[in-house]
């Protein structure tokens, strides 16, 4: 079964809006779904999903179409914008691409916006049982489980992280990430991708994945291997 699949029909009206704003944007252009699944690298029932608002994508996934379309996520879709160096948590916006329903991954946007920034970070929270598709794309990233649990899988490779555990890598390498708990769990995300729509992004991807425990972080850092099956 792809991943496409797991996710759950919904029926958020926003996430069907958004989906008919894609399909006219795509009939524009005249592209069929099977070129922009090629040419974002998805699917072509997953794109079909999302122009019927059955899924809703990651930001990342609507900034992949959003490219093929030859156009800016601003266009689909509004995110908070912050020019200030700091947040305060009872101020920040919660937001999502289908809605702020429990059935859907929420955002809290944490990085501000200013010249030359290369940082995007936010709080995600991810509803039980939800699964990414799989994804790759220019840059890097980290995940820091602030609470609860998240399955990681990178190029085919399976591991569970825990609260208080990290994971970084270059975004180059396929994941996925499925929060297998019957409860939500909360992950600080940053990475190199220009999610928000700020402005082009840079850095260099490296090649090795580096996961630390919040166990062993105080003492002494190790790296951890990727094996089959799941890691603890």
């Amino acid at each position: 079964m792809n991943a496409e699949e797991l996710s759950e029909p919904r029926a958020d009206a926003p996430a069907i809006e958004l989906g008919a704003h894609l399909r006219k944007r795509r009939k524009e252009l005249k592209l069929t779904l099977q070129d922009v699944a090629d040419r974002a690298g998805f699917s072509v029932g997953f794109i079909s999903q999302i122009e019927r608002g059955i899924t809703v994508p990651s930001l990342v996934s609507l900034i992949s179409v959003c490219r093929v379309l030859k156009t800016d996520i601003g266009s689909f879709f509004k995110q908070p914008k912050s020019e200030t160096p700091v947040t305060r948590h009872q101020h920040r916006q919660v937001y999502g691409l289908g809605g702020t329903s429990g059935n859907v991954v929420t955002y809290e946007r944490l990085s501000a916006s200013f010249p030359g920034n290369v940082l995007r970070s936010t709080l995600m929270h991810e509803p039980p049982g939800f699964r990414s598709e799989p994804m790759s794309h220019e840059g890097e990233e980290i995940f820091f489980i602030v609470e609860g649990e998240l399955t990681l899988e990178l190029d085919g490779e399976t591991m569970i992280l825990e609260t208080g555990d990290t994971a970084h890598f270059p975004s180059t390498r396929t994941h996925v990430t499925w929060n297998h708990t019957a409860s939500p769990t909360t992950v600080l995300h940053t990475c190199t991708m220009d999610v928000f729509g700020d402005g082009e992004p840079s850095g260099d991807p490296n090649t090795s994945l580096v996961v630390t425990r919040a166990v062993n972080r105080r003492s002494a850092p190790k790296e951890l291997k990727i094996s089959k099956g799941k890691s603890k």
